[in-house]
């Protein structure tokens, strides 16, 4: 199995420090807000990281952490708290506000079909964890106090821009110095803010004698360290972390414990809707509700996801939905061939170039080209393909894909007596009735057919 490193930029070998638990931390979501599709971006494509492990012979111990408290609408150190601005715009509290929006979340992710993570942790309930991690950090010298917060100085973490390739000179040339004139360096950043006279904050605790609340890049070196402990194997996120977020957390894990953080980290790329960044303001925004109400389910968006590859900046549009729920209907109807036809196979080679694909850096695009011939080949798949092709995408086909009903079953051939008799007024209305049941009569040389409309 390889994958890509985005800490070496090259594909490598993934091996694991312990098969019997790959250690697995995926960025989870700031619980501000209802997630558009553009968010269940990463946490699908994670799912199909979590199948391949499986399928060769991996279990995993993954934790998924639920940010509630502390990420600024800056993701650096400026602005105002995520979590206050939606209670405002509920007028709730923070912490209903974080509640629902997990809620939210979590079902969606269901409906995705997406393996449930060992542990989901919010960040509010490892602030004694964090703080403690904030003395282990000053303890080593890594910290200087300002009056808005603790700030990490990067100078005294000599590999801190080789993850992202930074450039530290031009980002120090072009810093905003209005508000950073108590930083040492450009890129420092808070590990603990302060809160200051006159602020309001709904979500803080007492540290060192002062009210404050953990940094945003605090939560995920604090739960990697308490549930998982370092090395883990593979951290998991979007593009978008790398410079910033993906690159503090190595500072402050590995300034405070030594060592290395992460053996192997996956970044994906985002979707754009006509060729924009997904955003409210552009009104370019769609929900899984949005979907459903042109016929679309969450596992067509997950089809769709998985023609591209994880790697890729992929351009979502109704159309290319549409075909990816036709290309998923047409496994279905490839599938229901089991209840039809008495040759089966279980396509050994197929299944082989098909781990082979996915196996080479998660490669699910050419997956499905193997499939692709898998479907026309006209033979029936065994139970036991089927469950191969739903452990490694969770698209459902086989669930899905039950037999009709003998009442069906006794209409279609009543249907094909009414056509040798020549009663065609009596043929057509019968197929207009399985019809309207979802099922689509297919006429051929071999006898009728039927498959999912």
């Amino acid at each position: 199995m390889k994958l890509y490193n985005t800490l070496s930029r090259k594909v490598e070998e993934f091996v694991p420090s312990n098969p019997d638990e790959v250690k697995i931390y995926t960025c989870g979501p700031t619980v501000y807000s209802y997630a558009h599709i553009g968010n269940y971006t990463s946490y699908t494509y994670w799912d199909l990281l979590i199948r391949v492990l499986r399928l060769n012979g991996y279990k995993e111990k993954r934790v998924l952490n639920i940010t509630d408290v502390g990420h600024l609408t800056s993701d650096s150190d400026l602005g105002e708290d995520k979590m206050e601005k939606g209670a405002r715009r509920e007028g709730k509290t923070v912490w209903e506000v974080a509640q629902m929006y997990m809620d939210d979340f979590l079902e969606k992710f269901r409906m995705l079909g997406l393996i449930e993570p060992s542990e989901i942790c919010r960040a509010t309930d490892y602030i004694d964890a964090d703080k403690k991690l904030v003395e282990a950090l000053d303890k080593a010298g890594y910290l200087y106090d300002t009056t808005d917060g603790l700030y990490f100085d990067t100078s005294k973490f000599p590999k801190y821009a080789e993850f992202a390739r930074l450039d530290l000179e031009n980002l120090r040339a072009g810093a905003r110095v209005e508000y950073s004139d108590e930083k040492r360096n450009a890129s420092d950043f808070a590990v603990w803010k302060w809160i200051r006279e006159g602020e309001d904050h709904a979500m803080k605790w007492e540290f060192r004698g002062r009210m404050g609340y953990p940094g945003w890049h605090l939560e995920c070196s604090t739960i990697i360290h308490e549930r998982l402990g370092e090395p883990i194997d593979i951290h998991c996120g979007g593009v978008d972390h790398i410079p910033v977020h993906h690159t503090n957390e190595i500072a402050q894990t590995e300034g405070a414990f030594g060592g290395q953080m992460s053996k192997f980290w996956l970044h994906n790329n985002f979707i754009t809707i006509d060729g924009e960044k997904i955003s409210k303001s552009l009104g370019n925004v769609y929900y899984f509700s949005d979907l459903a109400e042109k016929g679309f389910s969450p596992i067509d968006f997950k089809m769709w996801l998985y023609q591209g590859h994880y790697q890729a900046e992929r351009d979502f549009s109704f159309e290319q939905l549409a075909a990816a729920h036709a290309r998923l209907t047409n496994y279905r109807n490839f599938a229901a061939l089991r209840w039809q036809n008495g040759e089966k196979s279980d396509f050994v080679e197929a299944r082989a170039e098909i781990m082979e694909c996915l196996n080479s850096n998660l490669n699910s695009a050419g997956a499905f080209a193997v499939l692709d011939g898998v479907a026309k080949s006209g033979l029936a798949p065994t139970d036991d393909f089927l469950k191969f092709l739903d452990d490694a995408f969770g698209l459902e086909i086989r669930e899905t894909t039950p037999d009709i009903s003998d009442e069906l079953k006794a209409k279609i051939a009543k249907r094909s007596e009414a056509k040798n008799e020549k009663d065609f007024a009596l043929a057509d209305k019968l197929r207009d009735e399985i019809l309207e049941r979802g099922i689509e009569l297919l006429d051929s040389t071999d006898g009728v057919k039927w498959q999912y409309k």
